[in-house]
């Protein structure tokens, strides 16, 4: 059923945070989950996180013992799942730095409750992604070579190679989004660090929080230095995954060498980082009891975020076809004629109908307000988005120049397992984040609630009307209210 928002009497705006919440209440209700010792549903999504976990272990390592002839692998597909898993990956974790760092510089206040998160989803994602190209080399302890060691045995890397321009910026992007999620974090770290009950908790809390106290100066640092790395990631969101492209576009496949592919892929990645954040959210904010922190309005305009990225791609699905006849290269026309109607075209036709048809529900206002709906749509978002770096793998691989050497992919149980156990890595990361740390950013909600506004008036219930222009919202100078 959709919910209905409410709307502030004074702005004429649905609120941030449902409810007459105090500070006090907003900390207790966060930190919650945190500091429960019963918490019996955690502890099952644990397990089967762990079992997954399991799986990947196993999984890598046979395939360290007896190579990459266990995979599917053939000629001529030479890259199958794993590189088709990587670009998915690589793609999720674009959601967080987008809501963390854009649309921290654009002043978006609503992004406050779900960019924690998303930050750490980013960070998570990319874990799992940075797995796929490791084992793929086939002999991974060689993989040192992908890193400019000195040159003692005249065997730099080829720098002119797009796999090894994505290890530079894979964990550039990951560097800086790890600091960028860390450095928000430091105001709700030292809350918990006042509020353990354990010496444990308050020594953990206390070392990573940095002799975080409240003051002024700190407060000061803190803006300055989250500013920054806001401007560097932001270029991230756009070079990361234009060099992933780069390693289909540079080469001379059809199918594959095409201008579009930068604006393309960053587009699909957006959607399906999006996706995955309202996969993780919906439940989350049920589970945790924050449905009134992590509003309908919240997840309406991650909606309509995904609405405008799937039309994005669509746009895009159509354009390939058009180039492709425009060109004139009758190997191109056949590459995505063959797509339509070849021997994947079930992979193609549940890509179209996962990317394109269903995000047009979102279009209706009781589609956009519904969780349950959403959630659902989230699901067929990023299935669609799995299958698109599946087509776009594979079938121009599949049926290359010379007809004779065609072949048909088809996966084995280990790549199934692999790619299985790589979501277990991400959901057991992301249960040890909602354990022990804040699923939202206490800190930055409190510091957009009208409470933090310098005309808050306790008495009339909000801020005066003469005030609201030019208002601006200053964060709270206590971390532990």
């Amino acid at each position: 059923m959709a919910q209905r928002l409410e709307m502030d009497p004074v702005s004429g705006r649905a609120p941030l945070v449902l409810g007459a919440t105090s500070f006090d209440e907003l900390t207790k209700a966060v930190a919650a989950p945190m500091e429960r010792t019963d918490w019996r549903k955690w502890w099952v999504a644990f397990g089967v996180s762990v079992s997954l976990l399991g799986l990947l272990l196993v999984s890598v390592s046979w395939l360290v013992w007896e190579g990459i002839g266990i995979w599917g692998l053939n000629n001529p597909v030479g890259w199958g799942w794993a590189i088709v898993n990587f670009v998915f990956w690589v793609g999720i974790g674009h959601a967080g730095t987008l809501i963390s760092a854009i649309l921290f510089l654009f002043r978006q206040s609503w992004r406050t409750s779900i960019n924690r998160s998303a930050e750490a989803m980013t960070i998570f994602a990319v874990m799992c992604a940075l797995i796929f190209p490791g084992i793929h080399v086939g002999r991974i302890w060689m993989a040192y070579y992908l890193f400019p060691i000195p040159n003692q045995m005249s065997m730099w890397p080829n720098f002119r190679s797009p796999l090894l321009w994505d290890v530079f910026a894979v964990s550039t992007y990951f560097t800086v989004s790890l600091l960028f999620w860390f450095v928000g974090l430091i105001p709700d770290l030292a809350t918990m660090r006042d509020r353990a009950t354990t010496k444990a908790r308050k020594i953990g809390y206390g070392i990573f929080s940095l002799g975080w106290r409240g003051s002024h100066r700190h407060w000061q640092h803190y803006e300055i230095a989250y500013l920054i790395l806001a401007g560097l990631a932001t270029p991230l969101v756009l070079s990361v995954h234009t060099i992933v492209s780069f390693d289909f576009a540079v080469s001379q496949l059809p199918g594959w060498h095409t201008t579009i592919f930068p604006p393309y892929f960053v587009a699909g990645a957006i959607f399906s980082g999006f996706g995955m954040v309202l996969t993780l959210l919906i439940p989350a904010r049920v589970i945790f009891d924050l449905e009134h922190i992590i509003t309908v309005k919240h997840l309406e305009n991650m909606a309509k975020i995904i609405l405008l990225t799937g039309s994005l791609v669509g746009y895009s699905y159509a354009m390939e076809f058009f180039i492709a006849w425009y060109s004139g290269n009758p190997n191109e026309s056949f590459a995505f004629v063959n797509r339509m109607f070849g021997p994947y075209a079930w992979a193609y036709w549940i890509m179209v109908s996962c990317n394109v048809i269903t995000p047009q529900l979102i279009w209706f206002r009781r589609v956009r307000q519904s969780p349950l709906i959403l959630f659902i749509l989230s699901i067929f978002v990023n299935i669609g988005m799995w299958f698109e770096r599946f087509v776009i793998t594979v079938t121009s691989l599949a049926n290359d120049f010379l007809p004779s050497s065609w072949g048909y992919f088809r996966p084995t149980i280990w790549d199934l397992t692999t790619f299985l156990g790589s979501f277990g890595l991400f959901f057991t990361m992301f249960c040890l984040f909602v354990r022990f740390l804040p699923l939202v950013a206490l800190a930055e909600v409190k510091s957009v609630q009208p409470e933090a506004d310098p005309h808050y008036d306790p008495e009339a219930g909000g801020v005066a009307r003469g005030d609201l222009e030019g208002a601006t919202l200053a964060a709270p100078e206590v971390t532990h209210a």
